[in-house]
């Protein structure tokens, strides 16, 4: 048994002794929810995919590449989500990205011949578009094969990325805790996908929103997993106090190491009005395009009946704080050289960070910096740039390390051991964004609907054939209705009709499934169209929502 304040020891890989001033943590959190519309040529929704693909994880994978060209020492941790590696090693999705790619190329070449005749002042911010484009393409076509999975998988290989798993569909954990079966569910699902596509498990989960609650632990374990992250004030208001605040990680006395989420580091970079992002030089995110250009030239993106919105062409710079008529041309070698100033800022705010908190510590303090990982590429069109050169930094100078969890842990090995405090990251840290007017109505939906999925499975302990096939499949549903993004989108009040009829749909045929299994009335043809249209978890066994596990 561990008591609070106990410090205990663990295990983890051999990395050699280093004495640094500290030890920076990147975290680069990668989630999407499972959006697949086969029976549409073109859909709405599956344009986060395209967007995060071109904009953020292509990018990402690029800096990889050039820092490990240059032999450029650089960590940083990552979680795909369940969801997201099935969206990734979908070829009809991954080829649909391939044609977003093409159909910007076109609109870029096309804008590009424009503006040397005509808007002579976007020439080049169109010229540089259309190369960016260029390049990931051949990226993602020649160079990856539109494998991402695979492209990840090999800077984990040669030990510069730790990948992490999350919740199987990023449900909600903390309003899932009064039905053990609901949690064990999704963590377990989620590992057993994990190691299915990369072949071992992970060491360490991201919790959906940072939602933590005591006793989530018991499941992590179960699954092999030894760490997590938390948002700050999980760390520092738990009993006891750490010492060290979130500059060190705790041991809860569930058995398993949180890392806590430093507010400093993590609002320099996330933050519009006081970080970085909102520099004048850097690239407009809300100037696009698809608001601007004649709709005959937007055929490829959207018809000439729907509504106008982002295709993904931006030729702008933030400028300041003026409407968006006004923003001006976007002068990529300016943006370049802000990322400069701005990587060595962030990199000496550590040194100095590191240093103040040193001399009370009986180890070079950890700051630990989670981020959407969208952030990058997508919100903050420098932002890989920005991470590529403070690696670059820290490399050249050597005194902050950049660690991942398990490389920190096995050169030290002793944890404060305290009862975290519940909590979430989001608005006011307390699962307010997930819980409100706008969305309580869906969660006695999702009880009911696991409840009656526990019963199913006890009632079939083992079955096989077309019954098992439509137990999954009725577990998969009730997994994809649990995705906290449709909570969070109907608080956000975007796209609110998209989320309602995803949860609305996907209860609709978990109980479909449920009375066909329940009155013996199973129909082939049904199982197999609910199947083919939601191609996620093919290792999924229902039994994992039996109440004897518990």
């Amino acid at each position: 048994m561990f008591w609070e304040g106990q410090a205990i020891s663990i295990v983890g890989e051999s990395t050699p002794p280093r004495n640094p001033v500290g030890f920076w943590c990147p975290v680069l959190h990668a989630h999407l929810p499972f959006v697949r519309h086969a029976e549409h040529e073109h859909f709405l929704e599956e344009d986060w995919l395209y967007e995060a693909v071109i904009e953020t994880y292509l990018p990402l994978l690029r800096m990889m590449d050039h820092l490990s060209r240059d032999r450029v020492r650089f960590r940083l941790t990552l979680t795909l989500s369940p969801p997201l590696l099935a969206m990734m090693q979908d070829p009809l999705l991954m080829k649909r990205t391939e044609r977003r790619i093409d159909a910007l190329l076109r609109l870029a070449s096309k804008e590009v011949r424009r503006t040397a005749t005509q808007d002579k002042h976007l020439l080049d911010a169109t010229i540089f578009a259309e190369q960016d484009l260029a390049s990931l393409k051949e990226l993602f076509v020649s160079t990856y094969r539109r494998d991402l999975v695979t492209a990840f998988s090999k800077h984990r290989a040669a030990g510069s990325i730790e990948i992490i798993t999350c919740g199987a569909t990023h449900g909600f954990l903390p309003l899932m805790r009064h039905t053990p079966e609901a949690v064990r569910a999704q963590i377990q699902v989620a590992t057993t996908d994990f190691r299915r596509i990369f072949g071992y498990l992970p060491e360490g989960i991201w919790l959906p929103e940072c939602g933590y609650f005591e006793g989530v632990e018991t499941y992590l374990a179960e699954t092999g997993l030894r760490y997590s992250f938390m948002e700050s004030h999980g760390v520092t208001d738990s009993f006891p106090p750490p010492r060290f605040g979130v500059l060190a990680p705790i041991m809860s006395t569930g058995g398993i190491v949180f890392f806590g989420r430093d507010m400093e580091s993590s609002r320099q970079v996330w933050s519009s009005e006081v970080g970085y992002p909102g520099d004048p030089e850097y690239r407009e995110f809300y100037k696009d395009a698809g608001w601007e250009l004649p709709l005959k030239d937007l055929v490829d993106f959207m018809k000439p009946d729907e509504p106008r919105r982002p295709v993904g062409l931006k030729r702008h710079r933030v400028t300041g704080k003026v409407g968006q008529h006004l923003k001006e041309p976007y002068v990529r070698g300016r943006a370049l050289s802000r990322v400069l100033e701005h990587a060595a800022h962030f990199a000496d705010e550590r040194r100095r960070q590191a240093a103040r908190a040193r001399p009370a510590m009986d180890r070079p303090p950890l700051i630990v910096s989670p981020y959407d990982a969208e952030l990058f590429g997508h919100w903050w069109f420098e932002g890989p740039q920005f991470l590529e050169q403070v690696f670059r930094n820290l490399d050249a100078r050597n005194d902050i390390i950049a660690t991942t969890p398990p490389a920190y842990l096995a050169q030290f090995d002793e944890c404060d051991v305290a009862s975290p405090e519940m909590s979430t990251w989001g608005e006011k840290g307390y699962a307010s964004v997930w819980l409100n007017e706008t969305n309580d109505w869906i969660y006695p939906h999702y009880d009911a609907a696991v409840r009656r999925m526990i019963r199913l499975a006890d009632r079939h302990p083992a079955a096989t054939g077309l019954l098992g096939r439509a137990l999954n499949q009725a577990a998969r549903e009730l997994l994809l209705a649990q995705s906290s993004d449709w909570a969070f989108i109907m608080k956000t009040g975007t796209m609110v009709e998209y989320a309602t009829s995803r949860v609305i749909g996907h209860l609709k045929d978990f109980s479909d499934l449920a009375a066909a299994i329940e009155g013996q009335a199973l129909d082939e043809r049904m199982v197999r169209r609910f199947e083919k249209a939601w191609p996620i978890f093919p290792a999924l066994d229902y039994r994992v929502y039996s109440s004897s596990l518990h």
